[in-house]
């Protein structure tokens, strides 16, 4: 892909590398080439090769596990995995809830990676449990606001710092995007959503697990930065549908 002049170089990947997974030139389970390959392929640097990828992520088009790859899903909903509808009078909600979570990208990033460093058996154990919770209440669509909050409450409490706790607890459960936006109503489709949260936490836990501080913040980034970019989304889909004639769905 040739570099463009005005034109915004990752929704330019984004554009080509999403073409290519919808047209079968890269099928479910393919393994995207690395960052480096992409960059010198394209000529765009590491922080535009990340920001496609994320934006590819926030679209279920493709899912990175770290130390391995990022690899092609199978497309859902017209290549839109999890898809949902976002209710015009929702819109001024989330531009609070945009807001925290570019608090939330600052503060837990760092959180993630002193929690690996610092954590005991005690709080992994934590972790744990309320990711099982989290999952069980996925499979019964249950409480799932709760055990998320738990499960970042938890890696607060383990960098060892009371004010990281301190600031989670004072924010609460506003914290998770779905608290504050009611977005989520079709269980099917909130089920691919969530399973795809899950997937993203317990890369979290796996990378705090085995103290690796590094994949802890690039984990804790990129599932907070997916949530960004699907509410984003969702967000933009609304106001579509609130101009006139207009009528959309969107990922978060």
């Amino acid at each position: 892909m040739p570099r463009r002049r005005g034109r915004n170089l990752a929704q330019g990947l984004v554009e080509d590398l999403g073409d290519k997974i919808r047209g079968q030139q890269l099928r479910p389970g393919d393994k995207l080439p690395t960052e480096s390959a992409i960059m010198q392929s394209y000529g765009v640097s590491r922080t535009v090769v990340r920001e496609a990828l994320s934006k590819l992520q926030a679209a279920g088009l493709v899912e990175t596990h770290h130390g391995i790859g990022t690899f092609v899903l199978q497309p859902r909903g017209g290549g839109m995995a999890g898809m949902f509808r976002l209710e015009a009078a929702d819109i001024a909600a989330t531009v609070d809830v945009l807001a925290v979570l570019e608090l939330r990208i600052s503060l837990e990033t760092e959180s993630a990676g002193l929690a690996a460093l610092r954590r005991t058996e005690e709080h992994l154990l934590g972790m744990r449990e309320a990711l099982d919770e989290f999952e069980r209440n996925v499979a019964a669509a249950g409480d799932t606001v709760s055990p998320d909050f738990r499960f970042h409450l938890q890696i607060a409490q383990a960098t060892g710092n009371p004010y990281f706790a301190d600031i989670m607890t004072h924010l609460g459960t506003t914290l998770i995007p779905r608290t504050r936006v009611n977005a989520i109503r079709n269980h099917h489709r909130g089920g691919e959503y969530l399973s795809r949260v899950n997937r993203e936490h317990e890369e979290i836990f796996a990378a705090i697990a085995r103290r690796d501080p590094d994949s802890a913040r690039a984990a804790m980034r990129i599932h907070l930065t997916n949530s960004r970019e699907r509410l984003r989304l969702a967000q933009e889909a609304a106001q579509r549908e609130g101009a006139p004639g207009g009528s959309a769905s969107a990922a978060r």
